[in-house]
């Protein structure tokens, strides 16, 4: 049965805790045991002043983008979705931006079909004619920079605005190695990173062999410079990672 794939393997889960337990939930129920490792915090920003400021002008801007749930989560809190201006056009980069946006009442978004990330968006036909325009940019505190630079190149102003923070939790990763996972998942480059620094503190270079599940290209490649020698590349959100990983077992079983 596909619903119980993932029968008998343990399962590491990186995200930030708040946002893990969707994922967690369909891996048990998939047969598997979730192991919950966050390796990003993500908290409001402790000075919300600029932010302020900026949705204060919120009716002269004429697309906002969220580059995340997070950035739906911290931003439309302080935005509310009845206070959006009537003509702002509201865009992601990603449906799981998408989905969460909808559960909050706004149901018109620009956002990608095919490939969920910044260039993703700046494909989509809406976005190519742009001079002039005002854009608001929802993100954490730092990022790419790819997305508002080439909104600049096409005649827009852009300012970002930083409604959430990003930190590293305080992790044992001999925590996470001594549980044995089968398998572990990893949804961005930062949080990647840092388990990168946490596993070559640990001394052990047997991590390189433990299968990596990725729901990016952009991701899998940093993997693989780190030295990963299993990147699995799935399709985006939880229906990419959670069918990826069933896929994956089901071939191990058949070696």
């Amino acid at each position: 049965m596909a619903e119980l794939g993932l029968a008998g393997l343990k399962i590491a889960v990186t995200r930030p805790r708040d946002q893990a337990a969707p994922l967690a939930q369909r891996i048990a129920q998939a047969g598997g045991t979730p192991l919950l490792f966050p390796l990003l915090d993500i908290a409001p920003v402790t000075d919300d002043a600029p932010l302020r400021e900026q949705l204060s002008r919120l009716a002269g801007f004429n697309l906002a983008i969220f580059i995340s749930p997070n950035a739906v989560h911290y931003g439309i809190a302080a935005i509310r979705p009845t206070d959006l201006p009537p003509q702002l056009r509201i865009a992601t980069v990603g449906q799981g931006s998408a989905k969460a946006l909808r559960e909050l009442g706004i149901a018109d978004i620009l956002a990608p079909t095919e490939r969920f990330d910044s260039e993703g968006l700046l494909a989509l036909p809406e976005l190519q004619d742009i001079a002039g325009w005002n854009v608001l940019i929802f993100r954490g505190d730092g990022g790419r920079e790819l997305l508002g630079d080439t909104l600049k190149a096409r005649g827009a102003t852009v300012e970002y605005a930083a409604c959430y923070r990003r930190s590293k939790p305080q992790q044992d990763i001999a925590e996470l190695l001594s549980a044995a996972p089968d398998a572990i998942t990893a949804t961005s480059s930062e949080a990647l990173e840092h388990l990168r620094q946490m596993l070559e503190n640990g001394g052990s270079e047997a991590w390189r062999d433990l299968p990596l599940f990725v729901p990016h290209p952009r991701i899998a490649d940093l993997a693989r410079q780190q030295g990963w020698g299993r990147v699995e590349t799935t399709a985006s959100g939880d229906d990419g990672l959670l069918s990826g990983l069933i896929a994956w077992a089901q071939k191990e079983k058949t070696r």
